[in-house]
């Protein structure tokens, strides 16, 4: 099938709304810590480009939607229906209280007067697919006749063209205000401090805002509908500026900000449109307009682009072909492929912070989620994207002196957080084990030993452990992720040096209980971390039962913590307590410390354990994988607007679906991917170098559905050999070839004998 007709990208834009798993069903007793809402939008977007475009309603986060600032549970709301003030450009993913706000140049179109800025009309008949946008605007908030103006968007890799089609007018006009940005919630305004808006000929303008530490530049060129002779003025506090060609701010607070911008106006026919076009860049007005001509030559418009968006959306989704499934099954993967490729933003050439050309990705909003599932996915089916992402982080650590864990357009580098550690590491030796080119390694890897040693990581060497203690882990996993890229580098002193130092996660755990011990988690508790999967799994299996053998013991113990975790019932048949559920705001602290104390899987409402399913694997029971994910895939997600369980992260929980979805889950940092059941019959995946393919034989015709069985892989072949591991190295799987799975109902003893479980340091093959 081609993936681009199934995608819905509204799906995740609204609160949780999917039916309660059955009675008995692990997903029952999962605990949803965070938002229960995708917090998603529909606009238009690029494959992995810089500029996303969406009616805009002020709602939280994305700027779209009804929705009030949310932490936890279901999300309050600011509106009682769908409406918009216009249209903004640059939106968040998915992302949580990210507290970086965008929604830059807001565009409206209309026909009353200025005064009428900022009016809020409902949105009617909308339609989005892969690149394009389209909406009714119809009736004011507070009453009154419908305005009926229809707008469409789309986007290039650093454009937007507008297209609006008015009822019959004599005075339609298309606004822009480049004082607006941010979103509706307390604090949430964003105001530029500086800003320059220049008319320099009919239909052309430019503008630069320098808003929350970047210049935003824009080159303007607008369309009007057959050869009316439409006008075009500056504006400044709802009130034209007759004659005027620029308007400079050289000094502007949030106390003084009043309103202005652009106003193109003129006579339409119900039977015309107008198209606004606007090119951005980060650096400079030239670059803004090369790269409107690049995106939208002159003499094309809104027709051109939304063709060449929609092609490379099918070009880059074409890259995973599925076949078999049900339609709601293929809804949900297809939108999974599709928001796994709207972040990161790649920006090549725009840099505002440093001199020079070279890659520069921004929007790399939730890494200590994305390293474990989009990362991987970008190295897959995106490799170009891959190679740049890895350069533009190693600029960032040498221009600002660390790998951030977060990096945003708005000037928001997240670099040393109680969230996460040492995440670039993980990408990088990925890289260096997927024998990726273009790289200066000696270079990364000598930023890479750099941030290992700052700030947590000064207390991991003195002290031997960092609190939180996920940071132990992050830290230990750092060192042996450098280690890999310094043997690659052929650095083997130092690899054996960093080596050394990847030992310290012993130091988290306890070994009276075979988990981490107690410390300040973020977003979770000690058992949402303590099933991570580390490069010495064989060991850390072992601390279960210290008194087994280190290389073969503490099996039983560690799934027997798994299945408390997961939900199972108990060996006596005793059933796991059901989880609480959330309601709306305000949060009953009783009831939310009562969910924590469950211990329990987070179900993909949040993503410190979104890998904890394939740690059986470890300890041969990939059965218990296979029915975690299928509970996973069939409670926890589906389609329609309240479709996700929770926020999507910039598209790391999506791709937890697609690899989930094709029955494979990549170890970051450690080139190995996990097999469990696939949840399609036939995926074709356009690797790197070679087409794999996964023929999965047994399924049922609708693997997805509520009150259907997981299947267990009963054997497999990959190139017609038999394939006993549970596992695939890294470059075989980027390799291409032919993976066919048989399942059946019953588990079996597949991938469970000790010499067929992932490779752990400790027990090397």
């Amino acid at each position: 099938m081609t993936l681009l007709s199934d995608v819905d990208p509204f799906i995740g834009c609204a609160a949780t709304d999917l039916p309660a798993p059955p009675s008995g069903n692990i997903a029952a007793t999962w605990w949803s810590p965070k938002p229960q809402v995708g917090n998603t939008h529909p606009g238009a977007c690029h494959p992995f480009g810089m500029v996303s475009a969406c009616a805009y309603s002020g709602g939280y986060p994305s700027g779209y939607g009804s929705y009030d600032l949310n932490t936890e549970g279901r999300p309050g709301v600011l509106f009682d229906r769908l409406q918009a003030t216009g249209f903004t450009h640059f939106q968040q993913s998915g992302t949580g209280a990210i507290r970086k706000y965008y929604n830059y140049a807001r565009v409206t179109p209309m026909t009353g007067p200025l005064d009428a800025l900022g009016t809020a009309w409902s949105l009617n008949d909308e339609e989005a697919s892969p690149g394009r946008y389209a909406v009714t605007l119809g009736a004011p908030d507070g009453g009154g006749p419908p305005v009926n103006i229809h707008a469409q968007l789309t986007t290039g890799p650093k454009s937007v063209v507008h297209r609006y089609h008015f009822p019959e007018h004599p005075d339609a006009r298309v606004v822009l205000d480049l004082s607006a940005g941010g979103i509706a919630i307390a604090h949430g305004q964003t105001v530029p401090i500086r800003a320059v808006a220049e008319l320099l000929s009919p239909g052309v303008a430019r503008a630069k805002v320098f808003v929350e530490g970047v210049p935003l530049y824009m080159h303007l060129r607008i369309t009007p509908p057959g050869t009316a002779a439409w006008r075009q003025s500056l504006w400044y506090d709802r009130r034209l500026m007759g004659g005027g060609t620029r308007l400079e701010f050289d000094s502007i607070r949030a106390t003084t900000l009043r309103p202005f911008g652009f106003i193109f106006r003129g006579p339409i026919d119900h039977r015309e449109s107008v198209e606004l076009a606007i090119g951005f860049s980060l650096r400079s007005f030239d670059q803004a307009r090369d790269n409107l001509e690049q995106d939208v030559p002159t003499g094309t418009g809104f027709a051109e682009r939304r063709q060449a968006t929609e092609d490379a959306w099918s070009t880059h989704l074409n890259h995973t072909q599925v076949q078999g499934g049900s339609p709601a099954q293929r809804t949900v993967f297809a939108t999974a492929a599709y928001r796994a490729a709207i972040k990161p933003c790649f920006a090549e050439n725009e840099s505002p912070f440093w001199p020079g050309d070279g890659p520069f990705v921004f929007d790399i909003c939730t890494m200590w989620d994305i390293y474990k599932t989009q990362i991987p996915l970008l190295a897959a089916f995106a490799p170009q994207h891959f190679v740049q992402l890895i350069n533009a982080l190693t600029r960032i650590a040498e221009e600002e002196g660390n790998f951030p864990i977060g990096y945003r357009m708005a000037r928001g580098a997240d670099r040393f957080f109680r969230q996460a550690s040492a995440l670039a590491h993980t990408a990088a030796a990925d890289a260096c084990g997927l024998g990726v080119t273009g790289v200066d390694w000696e270079w990364v890897l000598t930023h890479l030993e750099s941030d290992l040693r700052r700030t947590f990581g000064e207390d991991y060497l003195a002290k031997g452990v960092v609190h939180p203690l996920s940071h132990t882990l992050d830290l230990a996993a750092g060192y042996h992720c450098a280690a890999r890229v310094a043997e690659h580098v052929g650095d083997t002193d130092l690899a054996a040096q960093l080596s050394a130092l990847s030992h310290g996660w012993r130091n988290a755990f306890d070994p009276a209980t075979g988990l981490l011990a107690e410390s300040t988690y973020y977003e979770g508790g000690l058992w949402n971390y303590s099933f991570r999967l580390l490069p010495a799994m064989r060991e850390r299996i072992a601390l279960c039962d210290p008194q087994g053998d280190p290389h073969t013991g503490g099996d039983d113990a560690f799934v027997t913590l798994l299945d408390t975790f997961f939900g199972f019932p108990a060996p006596d048949g005793t059933p796991a307590p059901t989880a609480p559920v959330l309601t709306a705001p305000p949060i009953n602290d009783d009831h939310h410390t009562a969910g924590y104390a469950l211990n329990r899987f987070q179900g993909l409402n949040n993503e410190p354990d979104m890998e904890a399913p394939w740690a059986y694997h470890y300890a041969g029971r990939p059965d218990r994988t296979a029915q975690v994910v299928h509970a996973a895939l069939a409670h926890a997600f589906g389609p329609g607007r309240g479709g996700l369980p929770g926020n999507d992260d910039s598209g790391g929980l999506s791709s937890w679906v697609v690899w989930a979805s094709l029955g494979l889950f990549p170890v970051a940092g450690q080139n190995v991917f996990l097999l469990s059941t696939p949840s399609f019959p036939t995926a074709r995946l356009a690797m790197p170098h070679g087409t794999l393919v996964i023929e999965t034989r047994g399924l049922p015709d609708e693997p997805l559905a509520h009150d259907s069985r997981p299947h267990y892989i009963r054997s497999a072949t990959f190139n017609g050999r038999p394939l006993s591991h549970n596992w695939l190295p890294g470059r075989t799987v980027h390799g291409g070839g032919t993976l066919v799975i048989e399942v059946d109902t019953q588990p079996s003893d597949w991938g469970t004998a000790q010499a067929d479980r992932p490779p752990s340091t400790d027990t090397p093959r």
